[in-house]
């Protein structure tokens, strides 16, 4: 009789290729992974599944949100738009900690959780994820938002 995977397994699964992925990224794009990196790891298609444009604009992010891709069309294939917030314009080696932590949404849609996002962005970067997760506050922190850290 086969076994049944429970919502933690899944869960716990999603996580480890995360993880998985985010290894390949840092041993692809190097230890330091800023602005000319992120712009080729967003054209591959082995690490960022769907094509996604990276645009700085606000207007259809939410109060106080950082960067949210946007699909293009009704199926995944037809790709998304990663909106970062122009605060962050001009702060381009900044701009990859939030855009990784975008990319689970453009690679796993609706299943990626905020826990998947923080271990994805901190393996790429080489960061625990307790200092990922501060460097985002920080930067979350730079908007004023009422919520400093928003989850995908």
């Amino acid at each position: 009789m086969p076994t049944q995977l429970t919502a933690a397994d899944v869960r716990q699964s999603l996580n480890a290729h995360v993880a998985d992925k985010a290894a390949e990224i840092r041993a692809r794009y190097g230890p330091m992974l800023g602005w000319p990196e992120l712009q080729r790891l967003l054209q591959d298609r082995a690490q960022v599944r769907y094509p996604c444009e990276l645009v700085f604009d606000a207007a259809p992010l939410q109060a106080g949100e950082c960067a949210h891709p946007v699909a293009r069309g009704d199926r995944p294939e037809d790709g998304f738009t990663l909106f970062v917030h122009p605060a962050y314009q001009t702060q381009l080696p900044a701009v990859p900690l939030l855009a990784l932590y975008q990319l689970v949404l453009v690679n796993y849609g609706a299943f990626a959780s905020a826990d998947d996002a923080e271990t994805f962005g901190a393996g790429a970067l080489g960061l625990s994820r307790d200092e990922y997760y501060r460097r985002l506050c920080e930067l979350a922190d730079q908007i004023k938002t009422g919520d400093p850290c928003v989850a995908p």
